[in-house]
């Protein structure tokens, strides 16, 4: 189980985050949902590792991730808001920047693994700057989860993408956290929301549980509420 604790996180004199904690068990997905600025692609960045909490811990397995990075990387897999690839090289070039001690499972998975079932081998030689969004996306969710993760952190994996490619990424989550695997996704698409087994809402600097009813109405009042 992931125990996320007490995250704080000011910006100069902004607090971003005041003591924001949540749990997620295993073969679970938790949402978490907020408006634009309120700090949901911070915490997730925190919790990857890419930014320094004011305080706060984030134990798996008794381990705090902020602070064992070696532990992190082996347990948890991170796909941030924006395209963490290299423009110029092609999606094989990519994943074999993540698969470099382990060339026979990048074989393998792109015949029957993860990478066969995003898609991948459809544009492995494709260079990433003549990529489409879907394509990109479903590459950085494949780079991520090169180390078989965990913990699976998600900022807005569908924004942008058509249809097919958003159920393609749904469906995979779907078989991470059936193997036992558990996501923390940002979100802001009802789709990733009604999958999601728990969901906080994030407003000014608060994370709160909250509880999505299926009514779309009710949830864009609530988040206009939480301005």
């Amino acid at each position: 189980m992931l125990e996320v604790a007490h995250i704080s996180k000011s910006y100069k004199k902004k607090l971003v985050l005041s003591d924001a904690s949540f749990s997620a068990a295993d073969g679970k997905c938790v949402g978490i949902l907020g408006t634009n600025g309120t700090g949901k692609s911070t915490l997730l960045s925190i919790l990857a590792g890419i930014l320094k909490p004011d305080s706060g811990t984030s134990l798996w397995e008794g381990v705090d991730l902020l602070k064992d990075a070696k532990f992190r990387t082996r347990v948890q897999g991170y796909v941030p808001q924006g395209i963490p690839l290299f423009p110029e090289l092609s999606a094989l070039d990519n994943l074999s920047l993540w698969y470099a001690q382990e060339k026979s499972d990048l074989e393998a998975s792109l015949s029957s693994g993860i990478l066969q079932r995003l898609g991948i081998k459809d544009f492995i030689r494709t260079p990433v700057a003549k990529m489409s969004g879907g394509m990109k996306k479903r590459l950085s969710i494949a780079c991520a989860v090169a180390c078989n993760p965990k913990l699976l952190l998600l900022d807005e994996p569908s924004a942008s993408l058509d249809i097919i490619c958003k159920e393609q990424i749904l469906d995979y989550l779907g078989e991470f956290c059936a193997k036992g695997g558990t996501a923390v996704l940002v979100t802001h698409d009802i789709q990733e929301i009604e999958f999601c087994d728990s969901t906080y809402m994030l407003s000014d600097g608060k994370l709160e549980s909250y509880n999505y009813s299926g009514n779309v109405k009710a949830l864009v009042r609530d988040l206009e509420n939480s301005k």
